[in-house]
């Protein structure tokens, strides 16, 4: 009798707010406090885009606008959990989006499924953020995951440098965790061999010893696993270096989600660098990329693709907003469990980053895949571009 009488009162709430057009509210929780950092604020950009755009088409729910709720948890972690609880405690929030720091996302997975609601990735890649034993899961992924990002950049460094010797430069958190464990399970299956791992922190001030390390051990190709501060550090200390000691560098995109190429400066043109994606504006004219180059443009003063920052927590922020507003649509209410069981049952979507036949199941929390990989470089002026086979990775190429 009381879990009927509860349900009922749950069913007379819902019915007031759909009757008063109260918003559905989903939150972004990201490292907006992060002073060199511009990928919570492609997040946020992509999120509202799509929010302007749904409730332009009459919202969710039979008319209820979707409401965007932001936290700053200067990517440390346990602001992060604390960010979490206070939003899951609003009224109508459904949904949390994280920013770009794996850490985050991984020590909120117990807080998430405790409270049970929903923790949307659209940009952080460490593999146990989807690949952990909580069931049901309430993580979903539109973004890139270690476990593909591993053997791509490998077989990058194969097929355009030649190297089959490879250091690697790690940060000691969960992510270079994630990205040590897939680097080590795919160089043997595509022959290429590891000659050393090297480890380093947040902070540390210098990249030089750890790098000369891997040269000396035999490494062709660097591959970096870093964010836009100690990944600018590091191309600063090999421009000093005599030009035959600078090593290619293929780097995982931490360093697009922040001022890279301007704290890297003029050092960015004596190095070889490139840098792996899943998405890119550049010569993009499908129509979807016009109209949110379009609302971008109008919202935020983004000109043109070139001036896109941290283009992939744009595009794939944008598609899982549609996504999510799909699945409130088809749970029929802000129930946060049917809004979850509604994302493993989504039908096809044509989104920005691509066309979504089944974007989720309940075996797969992942909307992209392996084939969504693409690699860039930087121009001089600060413009991520797709990379062409045969040319240089930077205009001027290395010395």
């Amino acid at each position: 009798m009381f879990k009927k009488t509860l349900l009922y009162l749950g069913l007379l709430a819902s019915l007031a707010a759909h009757a008063a057009g109260l918003p559905v509210k989903i939150g972004v929780d990201a490292e907006f406090g992060h002073k060199t950092s511009t990928s919570a604020q492609a997040v946020e950009q992509g999120i509202q885009i799509a929010i302007d755009e749904i409730n332009q088409a009459g919202g969710v729910l039979g008319g209820r606008p979707l409401e965007l709720v932001k936290r700053d948890n200067r990517a440390i972690t346990a602001i992060g959990k604390d960010n979490l609880r206070e939003l899951a405690a609003i009224p109508d929030m459904v949904a949390v989006f994280g920013g770009k720091f794996s850490p985050v996302y991984v020590e909120c997975l117990p807080v998430a499924h405790e409270l049970g609601i929903l923790l949307l990735d659209p940009w952080g890649s460490a593999d146990l953020i989807t690949d952990h034993t909580y069931r049901p899961s309430y993580t979903f992924r539109l973004s890139l995951k270690d476990a593909w990002a591993a053997p791509a950049m490998l077989a990058f460094a194969k097929d355009t440098y030649r190297a089959d010797s490879v250091g690697v430069l790690l940060p000691n958190t969960a992510w270079g965790r994630s990205n040590q464990a897939a680097l080590q399970q795919n160089a043997l299956r595509q022959n290429v061999k590891l000659v050393g791992e090297r480890w380093y922190n947040w902070g540390d001030t210098s990249l030089l010893r750890q790098y000369q390390d891997l040269r000396a051990a035999g490494a062709q190709v660097i591959v970096l696993i870093t964010n836009e501060v100690e990944g600018a550090m590091l191309v600063r200390e090999l421009a000093g270096l005599p030009a035959a000691q600078r090593l290619p560098i293929v780097s995982h995109w931490g360093i697009t989600g922040g001022q890279f190429a301007h704290l890297a400066g003029d050092a960015l043109t004596h190095v070889q660098l490139t840098v792996i994606q899943t998405f890119s504006f550049m010569n993009n004219d499908s129509p979807i990329a016009r109209r949110v180059l379009a609302a971008a443009r109008r919202l935020y003063g983004i000109e043109n693709a070139a001036q896109m920052h941290s283009p992939v927590g744009v595009a794939q922020a944008y598609d899982l907003t549609h996504l999510i507003a799909r699945a409130i649509n088809k749970a029929g209410s802000t129930d946060r469990k049917k809004i979850r069981d509604a994302m493993e049952q989504l039908g096809p979507y044509q989104g920005l980053v691509q066309k979504y036949a089944v974007p989720f199941t309940p075996q797969r929390h992942e909307a992209l895949s392996p084939a969504n990989i693409i690699f860039t470089r930087y121009t001089d002026d600060d413009q991520l571009i797709p990379f062409k086979k045969g040319k240089p990775t930077h205009p001027r190429g290395a010395p």
